[in-house]
């Protein structure tokens, strides 16, 4: 059969513009969660305390007994801090092989060969998880909001606390971007998943319990800023202007979680790199 040439054809297809490789890496990240059963389990299970206290705002809105169970604004900092577990199993669940399947898999090098930088890398990934944390802590927190304005038929609520809107926003994302960039980068120092979820709960725990046995040791608790869940405590009773529950100063948590941060991207700009160095 003879073979005809073709010769060049001009590219027919259409261009992506530059800078949003990204969102094909965390569309491709989140079908693959949300197509596991398990996962999805889990997010409905982190869901059960907004329900919860949406039938607390119905109660104390329509039932004169129920009255004591009308809504604070403590209360949704306590709904944020009751999150703080699922915000630990979805961190695990989803971020611990986020780059660590795909240094096992040598995918890194196959990721940045394309018209793809790491940084658009690192965004598509970290963009994933913090679609997850977000869902089981921002929105649920703003959905309160427009429930307790509901069933209560009135804006006073919020017209008098108008400060709860930006502070569940900076809370959640607070929170979720700390946790999701410790686990980037401790995803990109090893190639097992599951030996990234030891090791990011061993850095949740072992701060927390390094704390707790200095403070039992000094009396006092200045030296809260060696722990991760207190100083995101501190941060969010500060800007839900409730008072602090340890001695640290929150502008030094806020440093804390800030260094913690800045580290985690220091970690990835080594360690996400198209050709693996072995020392």
């Amino acid at each position: 059969m003879p073979i005809h040439d073709q010769g060049y054809r001009r590219y027919g297809g259409d261009k992506v513009a530059n800078g949003r490789a990204w969102l094909v890496i965390a569309g491709a990240g989140l079908r693959t969660f949300l197509a596991r059963r398990v996962f999805l389990g889990l997010l409905l299970l982190s869901w059960t305390p907004f329900f919860a206290r949406a039938l607390q705002i119905y109660a104390s809105a329509n039932l004169p007994q129920a009255s004591f169970l009308a809504l604070t604004p403590e209360t949704f900092l306590e709904f944020l801090e009751q999150q703080g577990i699922f915000v630990f199993f979805i961190t695990v669940y989803v971020g611990s092989g986020l780059i660590a399947n795909d240094r096992r898999a040598n995918a890194l090098q196959i990721y940045l060969s394309k018209p793809l930088t790491r940084t658009e890398y690192v965004l598509g990934k970290l963009a994933v998880l913090m679609t997850f944390l977000l869902l089981v802590t921002w929105i649920p927190g703003l959905l309160l909001l427009l429930v307790q304005v509901l069933f209560a038929g009135s804006f006073r609520f919020l017209i008098d606390n108008l400060y709860l809107f930006p502070a569940i926003t900076l809370v959640a994302f607070i929170g979720t971007s700390v946790a999701a960039a410790s686990m980037l980068a401790l995803s990109s120092l090893s190639n097992s998943s599951r030996y990234v979820g030891i090791l990011y709960a061993s850095l949740i725990f072992f701060s927390q319990a390094l704390f707790g046995v200095l403070r039992f040791v000094t009396g006092g608790s200045n030296i809260a800023w060696i722990s991760i869940q207190a100083n995101l405590s501190q941060m969010a009773r500060a800007i839900f202007r409730q008072p602090l529950q340890y001695d640290t100063p929150w502008p030094v948590s806020l440093l804390m979680l800030f260094l913690l941060i800045v580290l985690a991207g220091v970690v990835l700009e080594k360690r996400v790199r198209a050709v693996e160095v072995v020392a």
